[in-house]
């Protein structure tokens, strides 16, 4: 059974992301109405520089009303493709360039409510360039190495979604080669 869409009502239309309610046939039959957050996708790197360090940045996200520990990332803008967002975040977030981006995977954050994609990056060859922080991004960046990065997850003190599937595969990866 496929799932039927009857009616979609736009709840409100955000700089970020759009929110609708949709009433939908699910594939057991029953009709409910969800609530589903419209986002255009997001691109995410984790930058390994040449000494085996993680660029993170420490930013203060004010939806849990602290600063997190995260792998640089982004929203898409109209029209733009993961891997160049992905490039623009970094330079925008770090101060870094990429030589190379290498995919890493592409995750749904939150997909009981969101259809959110983001398109994680392994980026290598990095080259300081010059940082371009946006008015409203409260970030410090800071080198890790990957193994610390690894032992704050499992810590608790690394706790962004992106963050962990984007470590933990750069780790899956740097066993494998």
């Amino acid at each position: 059974m496929s799932v039927k869409v009857h009616k979609i009502t736009n709840l409100y239309n955000g700089k970020l992301f759009d929110v609708v309610l949709e009433k939908v046939t699910l594939p057991n039959g029953v009709i409910k109405d969800r609530e589903i957050v419209r986002h255009p996708g997001a691109a995410a790197m984790v930058p390994l520089l040449d000494d085996g360090k993680v660029v993170l940045v420490r930013q203060y996200r004010h939806a849990v009303g602290k600063f997190l520990l995260e792998i640089p990332a982004g929203t898409l803008e109209p029209d733009e493709g993961p891997m160049e967002c992905a490039r623009r975040e970094l330079v925008e977030e770090t101060g870094y360039e990429a030589e190379k981006l290498a995919r890493l995977a592409e995750i749904l954050p939150a997909p009981g409510y969101t259809d959110e994609h983001i398109h994680i990056f392994l980026a290598t060859r990095l080259t300081l360039a010059e940082q371009k922080l946006q008015d409203d991004e409260v970030l410090q960046v800071q080198p890790t190495p990957l193994d610390t990065a690894l032992d704050m997850i499992r810590q608790g003190e690394i706790q962004d979604g992106k963050t962990i599937a984007g470590l933990l595969l750069t780790s899956m990866r740097n066993r494998e080669s």
